[in-house]
C-alpha cells in the first residue's frame, strides 16, 4: 500500500520525506519551496468513494467552489457520504445544492458504480496497478484521465503520478520556471523528468505553492 502513513495524526505518507530530499537535490525550485511547507503533505481523509465524488464535484472550477459544494453535499448526506444517499437523491435534489446537471448524473453514476460492497474497500483499489485503476475509472460516465489521475494521487498516494491535464499544475510551472510564459505539454514534462520517481510529490508542493490552503480530495 502507498499511502501509509508515520502515524494517524500526521497523514503522511511513508515515502515523504524520502521523496523530499530527492527533489532538493534534483530540482532548484523545490528546493526552495520544499522547506516553506515542508510540515505539509497529501493526506488521505476519506474512503475511496468520498475522494471519486469530491474530484468529480471539483472538476472544471476552482478550488474555492468545490469546497462549498462539497460542504453542501456533506451537510445534505451526512460526514461519511455513502453510494446510497447519492443514488437516493434525484437530480433535482442534486441540481439545487448548486451542481450542474451533468455533474448530479455523474455522480449518480459513481454512486452505481460503488454499489458493489467489494469497490468501498480500499485494499480492492491498492492491489491494482496505476494501469488497472485508470481503466476501471475511466469507465465511470464523467471520469476521465484527470479525474483518475486525481484519485491515484489523493486517494491510492501513488508517488508517480504527472497530471498534465491540471491546469493549475501547469500555471505553477509556468511560474515557477518560465517566468509566467505559458507552458506546453512537452515542456513540462521536460521539467518533471528531474523528479521522477516522485512525480506526485514534486506536483503537490508546486500545487501548494499557488494555493492558500493545501489542496484536498
Amino acid at each position: 500500500m502507498d499511502m501509509q502513513h508515520h502515524s494517524s495524526a500526521a497523514l503522511r505518507p511513508v515515502y515523504w520525506t524520502q521523496a523530499c530530499e530527492h527533489l532538493m537535490q534534483r530540482d532548484r525550485i523545490l528546493r526552495k519551496l520544499i522547506p516553506v511547507y515542508g510540515h505539509e503533505s497529501i493526506q488521505a481523509r476519506h474512503s475511496p468513494f468520498q475522494t471519486l465524488i469530491r474530484i468529480i464535484v471539483g472538476q472544471q472550477i476552482s478550488l474555492a467552489l468545490g469546497r462549498k459544494l462539497w460542504a453542501r453535499l456533506v451537510q445534505a448526506c451526512g460526514s461519511d457520504v455513502q453510494p446510497a444517499c447519492i443514488a437516493g437523491c434525484t437530480e433535482a435534489e442534486l441540481r439545487a445544492l448548486g451542481l450542474s446537471l451533468r455533474k448530479a448524473q455523474y455522480l449518480r453514476d459513481a454512486a452505481e458504480f460503488f454499489a458493489l460492497p467489494d469497490r468501498l474497500d480500499p485494499a480492492w483499489w491498492e492491489s491494482r496497478d496505476d494501469a488497472a485503476v485508470m481503466a476501471l475509472l475511466c469507465d465511470i460516465r464523467g471520469v476521465g484521465r484527470w479525474t483518475a489521475e486525481m484519485f491515484l494521487i489523493f486517494f491510492l498516494g501513488r508517488p508517480d503520478v504527472l497530471p498534465l491535464d491540471d491546469t493549475a499544475l501547469l500555471k505553477a510551472i509556468s511560474h515557477h520556471y518560465f517566468s509566467g510564459e505559458p507552458v506546453s505539454r512537452f515542456e513540462a514534462r521536460e521539467v518533471s523528468q528531474a523528479w521522477a520517481p516522485w512525480r506526485t510529490v514534486a506536483s503537490w508542493y508546486l500545487w501548494r505553492s499557488m494555493d492558500a490552503a493545501a489542496v484536498e480530495y
